[in-house]
C-alpha cells in the first residue's frame, strides 16, 4: 500500500481527494493536514510514501511546508497539487524540491497514477506545467529589476499615472517614463499592464 497525507485548508477538497485516492486498491490516506505547520508536523507521525500539498494556506505556505520537511526527511515524495500554474509558483516549489507539480483538474485516473510514480521515484509533471518549465529552460536569463524600477512597476501596478510616480519618488515623468522603457525592454513587453502581470508571474513583484 501507497500510505499518503493530504495537505490542503479546505476540507471539501481533502474530501474529496480521500475518495478519489481511496478507490484504488494500492492507496491509502493515513492523514490530513490544514496548513503547512499542521503537514511538517503530520509528517514526523505518519512517515508517508507521498505526500500531496497544496501551495496557497495560511501561515506555513506550501513552499516552506516542503523545505521544512525535505530539511528533515530528504527522500520525502513531496507533490504539489494546486489551482495555480504561474512561473513563479512552479519555479518556487520545483526549486524548494518538489516531487512533482500537478493541477487540481486532473482526473482520478491521473492522480492515481502520479502518486504512484512519486512513489516510485520519478517526477511528476501536468503537461502545461511541464511546458511552462521547458519554456523558462530554453529562455535567456532575464536581466533583474533595479530597485528604483521595481519601486515605479509597484506604483504602476497600484494605478499610479506617470505623474503621480513622479510625485511619490521626487523624480520628474521623463524620469518614469525612462525606467518604464527599461523595465519593458528587460520584460521583453509593450505596456504597462503586461510589464506588471509578467513582474507578477516571475515574482518580481507581490
Amino acid at each position: 500500500m501507497i500510505r499518503i497525507v493530504l495537505v490542503d485548508d479546505h476540507p471539501v477538497v481533502r474530501e474529496g481527494l480521500r475518495g478519489m485516492l481511496e478507490a484504488e486498491a494500492d492507496l491509502t490516506v493515513v492523514g490530513e493536514a490544514s496548513s503547512g505547520d499542521e503537514a511538517v508536523a503530520l509528517d514526523r507521525v505518519k512517515e508517508p510514501d507521498v505526500i500531496l500539498m497544496d501551495l496557497r494556506m495560511p501561515g506555513l505556505d506550501g513552499v516552506g511546508a516542503i523545505r521544512a520537511i525535505l530539511a528533515t526527511t530528504p527522500g520525502r515524495r513531496i507533490v504539489v497539487l494546486t489551482t495555480y500554474e504561474t512561473d513563479a509558483d512552479i519555479l518556487r516549489a520545483v526549486e524548494a524540491g518538489a516531487a512533482g507539480y500537478l493541477l487540481k483538474d486532473a482526473s482520478r485516473t491521473e492522480l492515481a497514477e502520479a502518486v504512484r510514480a512519486a512513489a516510485r521515484g520519478e517526477t511528476v509533471l501536468a503537461p502545461s506545467v511541464a511546458g511552462r518549465l521547458m519554456n523558462q529552460v530554453r529562455a535567456p536569463a532575464a536581466q533583474p529589476l533595479s530597485p528604483r524600477e521595481r519601486e515605479v512597476l509597484r506604483l504602476v501596478a497600484k494605478g499610479g499615472t506617470n505623474a503621480d510616480i513622479g510625485r511619490a519618488l521626487h523624480i520628474s515623468e521623463a524620469t518614469v517614463k525612462t525606467h518604464l522603457l527599461r523595465v519593458f525592454n528587460k520584460l521583453d513587453v509593450s505596456d504597462r499592464t503586461a510589464a506588471v502581470t509578467t513582474a507578477m508571474e516571475r515574482g518580481l513583484l507581490t
